[in-house]
């Protein structure tokens, strides 16, 4: 039988119902638009699951809220927009350092500081990957539509358990309110990971003693009869602060290479007409809708047009685009800010194909007809 349920839901909503069918059982936010729908969808579904909404007093807070929610075992996320994720930064490098696994929402909107509050705007994704200080991974994904909303938000807690660490999930104003068609699959069918847990006694655990076989270290929670320490200092494997460089430079390794070694596990793209394309339009978010209509229309048109849609953000996909950059003539890159991913692309890129860009700031969304008129125009 199929037990798909099929709802018409705004892409807020279906981020609320992915996290709760991965196992969100915590959340942390302070409102602010346009992401506040998230907090109140977690207001009412979380009770209904047996888990915990609280309203903090400010986004700082929250996301200290989440990683404490995370250390006791749940599966935590927060959710916020431009202003209030500058806030979270400094707590976010925290929870890379300790390895604390958790998701955070960011519904972009115009800036900077309050900008245009109601406007879309994808202008974070320098912040996702460079937000907080010091030499950190990332994992960042973006979906284009509200079903894949709810699938992407459920990957995000399966990569944030496996990897130990904290992942960002990027919206936009746009996809974060329309509202689409959305099949929720049955539970039972949906792949969900949980963290490691220790596989020795509570005398015999090291906190940070990375596995073998994947470099992460299984996770303890607090109240559980494993006592460890927790710092955002550089620490040894038994979690105590060290300021021996050789312990410095094998931890920041250690976590580097927990993405760089799984790389081909943590990328998710999309490719559509790319095998014989001339001009690749590399598109992400809301703004990938408006160049899947154009690639079409340059098709229609006898134009060699095709679709690249990273969905991982971060990390860059850098083999993929360099494998394009070899056959295509031109790589136009259509985003709502000033430029900030083409700067990815032209570095891989490396020369291979003149790489272009479509930016606006301004609060409008990049139509179907003004990438169909670069694609034209790069003919």
């Amino acid at each position: 039988m199929n037990n798909k349920k099929v709802r018409l839901m705004q892409g807020n909503e279906a981020c609320v119902e992915g996290a709760i069918a991965a196992g969100m059982r915590f959340f942390a936010g302070y409102p602010i638009t346009p992401s506040t729908e998230i907090a109140e969808g977690s207001a009412e579904r979380l009770p209904q699951v047996g888990g915990k909404f609280v309203q903090m007093e400010d986004e700082i807070a929250s996301m200290a809220a989440v990683i404490g929610a995370s250390l006791t075992g749940l599966k935590a996320m927060t959710a916020s927009s431009g202003p209030g994720i500058s806030l979270k930064q400094e707590n976010i490098g925290y929870a890379a350092m300790a390895e604390i696994p958790c998701v955070i929402v960011n519904v972009q909107r115009g800036g900077p500081s309050t900008g245009l509050p109601t406007s879309p705007s994808q202008g974070d994704i320098m912040q996702a990957r460079w937000g907080t200080h010091g030499d950190h991974p990332v994992i960042a994904l973006y979906p284009s539509s509200v079903p894949e909303i709810f699938s992407i938000t459920v990957k995000a807690f399966n990569m944030a358990e496996k990897y130990r660490m904290p992942v960002i999930l990027l919206l936009d104003e746009v996809i974060a309110h329309m509202r689409e068609k959305v099949e929720l699959p049955d539970p039972d069918t949906i792949d969900i990971v949980d963290r490691k847990k220790p596989s020795v006694k509570p005398e015999e655990y090291i906190p940070y003693k990375a596995d073998p076989r994947g470099g992460v270290p299984e996770m303890a929670a607090f109240g559980e009869g494993y006592r460890f320490h927790v710092t955002g200092l550089v620490h040894d494997q038994t979690g105590f602060p060290s300021n021996s460089p050789e312990v410095a430079a094998s931890l920041i390794n250690r976590l580097t290479a927990k993405i760089n070694n799984n790389i081909q596990d943590i990328l998710l793209y999309e490719e559509d007409n790319t095998d014989d394309a001339e001009i690749i339009v590399l598109a992400y978010g809301s703004t990938a809708r408006s160049a899947r209509s154009a690639v079409y229309s340059a098709r229609e048109e006898g134009i060699k047009a095709g679709l690249f849609r990273p969905i991982t953000i971060w990390p860059f996909p850098e083999e993929k685009v360099k494998q394009l950059s070899e056959k295509a003539r031109r790589i136009i890159v259509p985003e709502m800010n000033l430029g900030q991913y083409i700067y990815e692309v032209e570095r891989v890129a490396g020369g291979r194909c003149r790489v272009e860009g479509i930016n606006r700031a301004d609060g409008d969304i990049i139509t179907p007809e003004e990438i169909l008129d670069k694609v034209k125009g790069v003919i």
